[in-house]
């Protein structure tokens, strides 16, 4: 089932790494195919995704999610 997120783009240093969504109301999303037009640090952006469920993450942060469109409401 499809959902409408907003918030910032973050990059999360935990082992190696990876970008995240911290939502405006401070829910964490890890997109597991994060475009790269949003690797943008603190780039505001609007994400339709699929939440994915998920046993286990080797990133322990965040809900892993499918990005199906989206678009930057302002770039860093």
């Amino acid at each position: 089932m499809a959902k409408k997120i907003s918030g910032t783009v973050k990059f999360q240093h935990l082992g190696m790494g990876f970008w995240g969504v911290i939502g405006d109301n401070a829910e964490e999303w890890r997109p597991v195919n994060m475009p790269e037009q949003l690797k943008s640090e603190g780039a505001k952006v609007e994400l339709k995704v699929e939440v994915l469920k998920e046993d286990m993450s080797m990133f322990m942060w965040g809900k892993a999610v499918k990005v199906i469109s989206f678009h930057t409401l302002s770039a860093k």
